[in-house]
């Protein structure tokens, strides 16, 4: 900052140096502008070349003047562009370093790949959770300041080259979003993540129908195109608007009045195989359990009071945000702790 400051003085001392210069011969000598500007460029530099005009004595004691004058601008100016330069790569080089140690003690963190249309709007909705750790991968340069402006981690590389994956914490991942512009792309991706971490989540981004399989087929978990999302989306605005509406209520995520979330039981938690009407969450946490998700994958919605909460459970509740984060605590209290660490 100090630097940029200097560098932004220098300026202003060499537009008031030349002006005050080519006003000082046009008024002594009575030069037009073209003379007078001539006379103070040479002068100023020390180029040494000889005067345009014989001088009076008041314009050589006005020269003298200039070039103590001129050499001193130089010397400062001189100095101000080091220090720009040498402290902004300085600045650069340490909050690079800065960046790598916070990203190699990352653990259980999401990694996205690719920050385009689509990467910025999932960074945007996974900030909202502050516990949610994630690192982007973007090889355009020209995105960068829009990272560092955003508040994010980052590693600028291709996505698709082990290094890189590497350097953003795969091995240590839980979630990879492949978002990359093209289908190719986001193929290979998957199969260069799948290799180096075979238990992470896969979420693939596709652009064809025909590209789903193949992007399975090279161990994505899941893949979601957009365009399809899109026009579904699209469609139950028109069918069921208050629905709709409802939903996108509840799924933002800076309101605390209402939100939706989804809470895995640990093993730990003092409501394993506790019957829902004995678990008191409605009245201690004035919660609505919406459905409770099985380690096989199946989903009990609107399940009844006499359903049990069992470890490995994925709870889905819907209330106050401040009363879902006191109600994970209670089905997760090991899983927090560890993650504070």
């Amino acid at each position: 900052m100090e630097s940029t400051k200097h560098l932004l003085i220098s300026i202003a001392l060499s537009l008031i140096i030349f002006a005050a210069g080519t006003a000082g011969y046009m008024v002594i000598e009575g030069w037009n502008l073209t003379d007078a500007l001539y006379m103070t460029i040479i002068t100023i530099t020390t180029v040494g070349f000889s005067e345009v005009h014989e001088m009076s004595r008041l314009g050589k004691i006005f020269t003298i003047v200039l070039v103590f004058s001129g050499v001193s601008f130089f010397l400062y100016v001189a100095s101000a562009m080091v220090q720009f330069m040498v402290e902004g790569r300085i600045r650069e080089i340490m909050g690079r370093r800065t960046l790598n140690r916070k990203i190699e003690h990352l653990k259980n963190h999401y990694i996205v790949c690719g920050y385009g249309r689509i990467g910025r709007v999932l960074c945007k909705h996974f900030m909202a959770h502050p516990a949610l750790k994630m690192v982007i991968v973007e090889k355009d340069e020209n995105l960068i300041s829009e990272m560092e402006s955003d508040g994010i981690l980052y590693i600028c590389g291709d996505a698709s080259e082990e290094e890189i994956l590497l350097k953003a914490g795969i091995k240590n991942a839980k979630v990879l979003v492949a978002a990359l512009a093209t289908d190719i792309d986001n193929v290979f991706l998957t199969l260069t993540a799948r290799q180096l971490n075979p238990n992470i989540f896969i979420v693939a981004r596709s652009s064809h129908k025909a590209t789903k399989s193949k992007l399975l087929a090279a161990g994505a978990n899941r893949v979601e195109s957009p365009y399809d999302i899109g026009a579904v989306s699209m469609a139950q605005r028109v069918l069921r608007p208050s629905v709709t509406s409802f939903l996108d209520l509840v799924f933002t995520y800076n309101r605390k009045d209402i939100q939706m979330e989804e809470i895995p039981v640990s093993p730990s938690s003092p409501m394993v195989n506790i019957m829902l009407k004995d678990s008191g969450i409605r009245q201690k946490f004035n919660l609505i359990i919406i459905a409770v998700k099985k380690p096989n994958g199946e989903m009990m919605f609107n399940p009844s009071f006499e359903t049990v909460i069992q470890s490995g459970d994925t709870v889905i509740a819907m209330g106050k945000g401040d009363n879902l984060v006191e109600f994970e605590k209670i089905l997760r209290p090991k899983d927090r702790k560890a993650g504070k660490r």
